[in-house]
Formats: structure tokens, C-alpha cells, sequence
């Protein structure tokens, strides 16, 4: 009569039913122990007390082994068993070594941008090498291949290959800016989310002071400004924050910009909200805002190019030397002008929803701001040409050399000086003595 288990079906192969071979545990190999255990497992982890005690008697009797080994046999077998991971073979390479040399020096040339807008800007980047000699097909890895393989790589690409050379600095500054209940009644207040003109010629603007860890004595400060439909920028370093050097930088922001302001919006500092500016913006027809108070994404656009404009390029020393001024005077026009000409922005376009029901902001493609000011039809025939020829006369490697010879110099002029008063500072800068990576431009 044969002996039934419940939810157990026993194939024999290397052994007989439980019944024809008890007291014969010994002569099973151990392969066969393991596949009996295995077959009971599976019943044994999921039937009630009782007919769990009927199984461990049959395994016993099939197996030799105590119930006590039985059991923990069964309890082990019944645990599912960890997957073996296969290694992962490495992704095939795509591009060729010379392609991803190239890139890495183009990204150098280009800013140190990320994948994404270094794939928007390529192709003018590369034009630009070409043209000033920079890139020469036949010599230092540079080929027509090479230039295809550049051009067709997406930004995750470019992205994953420029991954192990990225770097990021840790630093922060100090605020500066002052609240002044002077005129603030009067003057126009814009939020965050509020609309602007379709037209280039609204700016952002702020200052940023480099006082190093103390905010004592007299010490350089930046006018930094930023088109909000084109990401047009203008930078200019000043003595101080009195009124007569912040209008000459407005003066030479009128100069130099190539097309006209429309409107200005600072925040709530003294330097901007007083008389004299305010005057000196009413008697050019420039429209004034100012953001709330304590609400900086009102200036979001602003706020951001101080980041990795002015502190990126000028970073967090103390300059506080007529020399030094005029280092930083040398050095924004060669930061404007590769990020005017070669560096792609993004802009918001509106709203959307995720997949979750999230609400989550929708951007344009990367445009660099020159193409954003010719697309906007706000130029004359003539200036067009201007910009374009003035585009075609920058050459982005010998932008990058006089960047980083003038960074070396500021370094070598301030940081000792920072250094010493951060040694004495009762609120030292974030571990200022890290200062500045110099990452070499070749």
C-alpha cells in the first residue's frame, strides 16, 4: 500500500519510496539526501504543525539523519536561495580614445560645462577651434572621424566620458545685502513666477562682495546682471557699494550690452534702492522692481549667476587692492563673452505633470544667448552682423588660457591675505583654506 504526501510529488530516479527503503539512509549518496530535502521543503514550510511532523518522519526515515538535523535541513532548504550574479560585461566603447581626449579638452576650452550644454554648443565650439587653429585635422588626435564622433555623442554620453574629471567646490559665501527702507514703498515690487516682457531687455541684478571671512573695511564688490529672456550677462567689479561706483557700472552695463535695457529689478539693498539710481534708471526710461524682502527666488535667475559666474570665475577670496580690482576688471569681459557666445541656457516654458502627478517645470533646448538675442528679431541687419563676426573672432582656448592666467594671478595676490584673516576671524569662511582648484585649461 503506498504512503501519500501531502502537496509532495517524488520522482524516483536515484531512490525508491519512503517505505521500501527505511533503514537504508546510509547507502544514499549525499546528492540524493539534498534532492529528497529539496523535494520536501517546498510542503513542509507551508502545511500546518501536525503535517509537518508526518513529513520530518518520512525524511528521517528516507534520509538516516536525526529529526533534529532533518528539521534544520528542511528550514534551510525551504529559505529561497540568493540569485548568482552574472558579472556584467563593460559596455562596449562607442567612441575611440582620441574622440574622448578631444572632448576633454574641448571641455576645458568650453567652461567646464555639463553634458548637456556642452552637446548643444559643439558644433560652434568646434568651428571656433577650427578656425583659430586650435583643433587642426591630422595632429594631436583631431580628425574628421574624431569631429563626427563629438558631434553625434548625446549629453549622457558626454556626461558618463567626462564623469571621472568632474570636480565640485564645496565653498560658500557670506550675504551682504542690507535692507533699505529708502523708496521701497515707491517702487514696483516682482515675485517669483511673475511674467516679463517678451523682448530681451529686462536684467536681474545684484552685487556680490568679495570680503573673504569678514565683512571689515573696505573690499571689492561685482555688479553682476542677467537678461531673463536671453541669459544675456554683463559683470563689472567696483571700489565699494557707494552710489557713484555702482552707477558707473550701470553706465558701462548700457555700453557694452548690445541691446537696449527695458527694465531693471535688484533686490533691497541700499546700493540699488536710493536716490541716485533710481534717478539715474527714470531718466533713461528703464522700468524699476525690486524683489520682496527675504525671498530670493523672486531673483532666482540673479541668485544663480552669482553662483557659477562670479564665484565660479572670482571665487571666495578677499580683494581688497586696487591691483585686484583691476585683475577682476580684466577677467569678467573674457567670462561674458564665453558665456554669451558659447554657452548654452535653458529656459522655463511652463508646467506639466509627471507620470506620479507631480507638478514639474518644462524647458526649452539649450541656446546659447547670442543665438536667443538673433532669434528674437530685436536687431538690425547691421548689429546682427556685428555680433556675428565678433562671435567668429572669439577664440574659445585663448579665452581659456587668459582665464585661468588671471585666476592664477588673483589667487597669488589674495590668498595669503585671506588666509591670514580667516586665522583671526570669530566667523571664518567654510574651510576657505581649500580655496580654489585650478584646473589647467589644457
Amino acid at each position: 500500500m503506498a504512503h501519500h504526501v501531502h502537496d509532495v510529488t517524488l520522482e524516483p530516479e536515484n531512490y525508491t519510496t519512503p517505505r521500501d527503503v527505511t533503514g537504508m539512509g546510509s547507502e544514499l549518496s549525499v546528492r540524493s539526501r539534498a534532492e529528497i530535502t529539496a523535494k520536501y521543503a517546498k510542503a513542509y514550510a507551508r502545511v500546518s504543525k501536525k503535517e509537518r511532523g508526518r513529513l520530518l518522519g518520512e525524511v528521517v526515515a528516507v534520509t538516516g539523519w536525526s529529526r533534529d538535523n532533518a528539521r534544520r535541513r528542511l528550514a534551510a532548504a525551504a529559505k529561497p536561495r540568493p540569485r548568482a550574479v552574472t558579472p556584467q560585461r563593460p559596455r562596449p566603447r562607442k567612441y575611440s580614445y582620441d574622440a574622448v581626449k578631444v572632448l576633454q579638452l574641448v571641455w576645458a576650452f568650453a567652461g567646464f560645462e555639463c553634458g548637456k550644454y556642452l552637446a548643444a554648443s559643439m558644433m560652434a565650439l568646434l568651428d571656433a577651434l577650427e578656425r583659430h587653429g586650435e583643433l587642426v585635422p591630422g595632429k594631436a588626435r583631431y580628425s574628421a572621424q574624431v569631429r563626427a564622433e563629438l558631434l553625434g555623442m548625446s549629453a549622457a554620453t558626454i556626461d558618463r566620458y567626462l564623469a571621472p574629471a568632474r570636480a565640485t567646490d564645496p565653498l560658500r559665501g557670506v550675504s551682504t545685502t542690507k535692507p533699505s527702507p529708502l523708496l521701497r514703498s515707491s517702487i514696483t515690487v516682482r515675485k517669483a513666477g511673475d511674467e516679463v516682457e517678451d523682448a530681451p531687455g529686462f536684467f536681474e541684478g545684484d552685487t556680490v562682495a568679495h570680503c573673504g571671512p569678514t565683512l571689515r573695511g573696505e573690499f571689492a564688490r561685482t555688479v553682476n546682471l542677467t537678461d531673463m529672456r536671453t541669459g544675456w550677462v554683463f559683470t563689472r567689479s567696483v571700489r565699494n557699494n557707494a552710489h557713484v561706483h555702482i552707477l558707473s557700472a550701470l553706465d558701462a552695463a548700457v555700453e557694452a550690452i548690445p541691446f537696449e535695457i527695458v527694465g531693471l529689478d535688484f533686490d533691497n539693498g541700499s546700493e540699488f534702492i536710493n536716490h541716485d539710481v533710481v534717478g539715474w534708471a527714470a531718466g533713461r526710461k528703464i522700468f524699476f522692481t525690486r524683489s520682496r524682502p527675504y525671498k530670493k527666488n523672486d531673483q532666482a535667475t540673479i541668485e544663480s549667476k552669482n553662483n557659477h559666474l562670479v564665484r565660479r570665475y572670482g571665487f571666495y577670496w578677499r580683494y581688497d587692492t586696487p591691483e585686484a580690482l583691476i585683475l577682476l576688471n580684466q577677467l569678467w569681459p573674457l567670462v561674458n563673452d564665453r558665456l554669451n557666445y558659447f554657452t548654452p541656457t535653458k529656459k522655463p516654458t511652463g508646467w506639466a505633470t509627471d507620470a506620479a502627478g507631480r507638478r514639474k517645470r518644462l524647458y526649452d533646448k539649450p541656446k546659447t544667448p547670442i543665438d536667443r538675442l538673433l532669434d528674437a528679431g530685436v536687431l538690425s541687419p547691421a548689429q546682427e552682423a556685428e555680433l556675428r563676426a565678433r562671435r567668429d573672432a572669439l577664440n574659445p582656448a585663448e579665452i581659456a588660457r587668459r582665464i585661468q592666467s588671471l585666476q592664477d594671478h588673483l589667487t597669488g595676490l589674495a590668498r595669503d591675505t585671506t588666509l591670514a584673516l580667516q586665522a583671526v576671524s570669530a566667523t571664518p569662511l567654510p574651510d576657505t583654506s581649500r580655496g580654489v582648484r585650478l584646473r589647467p585649461a589644457s
